[in-house]
């Protein structure tokens, strides 16, 4: 029921399906389970019935939860937000569906500055720090043309209750906010709106919020890993299919992009004002 001293709430799905749903709103179902092994194992299957985008799955605790190279993500009941959502990109090319973790990112830092007053920065592409230790981590994996982003963020985790020393939780970092039902309906709004921006825009510009230097360079051809039904995984680069081991993200080749107007979410007093800033254009770059 606590760390220590603290009160862990349960997450309240009601007052998320409030908050989060509603007719012409990207997200149309969200769930809430005491226990699993994998939010973005159980989506990966939802994923293969047919089921349409917007479907957010949360967790009170993962016994197999894992990140990116296949390290263990662990966490006390109820003292993270561990969640997943589905996503179809359809409109975007293949070759630049990898922009999905740095879109999720952008919004989980964006929600924690606006919620929980942290100086969350985005490191790219998967992880969000605070004080340079990790608070946030992002796992992103596709199957077909569904793809499940994973989050995990240390909301109420006591210092002895994380995994490394390079950790770091809300609770740790003096946090204003860390009610994790607006955390997550905060994380989803803002995540609604650069994806929809960005699946508008056909992936045509690179997402919102990244810093500057990364923004002018794009990968020349992210790598994809596409998780077959058989239970392996096909690598996507350029076009090209070749095995490959990990999750979808972002390979480590670039190439020259022309230059376009920086985005003012990569102003960092601007990354926490989140769909405020240049909603109708979804950014100073029309994104």
């Amino acid at each position: 029921m606590s760390g220590g001293s603290v009160t862990r709430p349960l997450l309240n799905v009601h007052a998320l399906r409030e908050a989060v749903v509603a007719p012409g709103r990207l997200w149309h179902d969200v769930r809430v389970v005491a226990e699993t092994g994998s939010t973005n194992t159980d989506l990966l299957a939802v994923s293969r019935s047919g089921i349409s985008e917007g479907v957010v799955l949360a967790a009170e605790v993962q016994s197999a939860g894992r990140g990116r190279m296949g390290r263990q993500f662990v966490s006390p009941p109820r003292a993270a937000l561990l969640f997943s959502v589905l996503l179809r990109p359809v409109a975007v090319p293949p070759p630049l569906r990898g922009w999905i973790a740095l879109l999720t990112g952008v919004a989980v830092a964006s929600a924690l500055r606006a919620e929980a007053a942290v100086d969350a920065r985005l490191k790219w592409p998967n992880d969000v720090l605070v004080n340079g230790a990790k608070l946030a981590g992002i796992l992103t994996e596709q199957s077909g043309d569904a793809i499940v982003v994973g989050t995990g963020i240390n909301v109420s985790t006591s210092r002895d209750e994380l995994p490394v020393p390079e950790a770091t939780s809300l609770a740790q970092e003096g946090a204003a906010g860390t009610d994790r039902d607006r955390l997550l309906a905060r994380v989803l709004t803002d995540l609604e709106h650069w994806y929809l921006c960005w699946t508008g825009a056909r992936g045509d510009r690179a997402p919102p919020g990244v810093p500057a230097p990364v923004r002018d360079r794009r990968p020349a051809g992210p790598r994809l890993a596409a998780r077959r039904d058989d239970g392996g995984r096909d690598g996507v680069r350029g076009g090209q299919h070749r095995p490959a081991g990990g999750p979808l993200g972002l390979g480590n080749r670039f190439g020259q992009r022309r230059r376009r107007g920086p985005c003012p979410l990569t102003r960092p007093e601007n990354i926490g004002r989140g769909p405020n800033i240049g909603q109708a254009r979804c950014g100073n770059s029309a994104l």
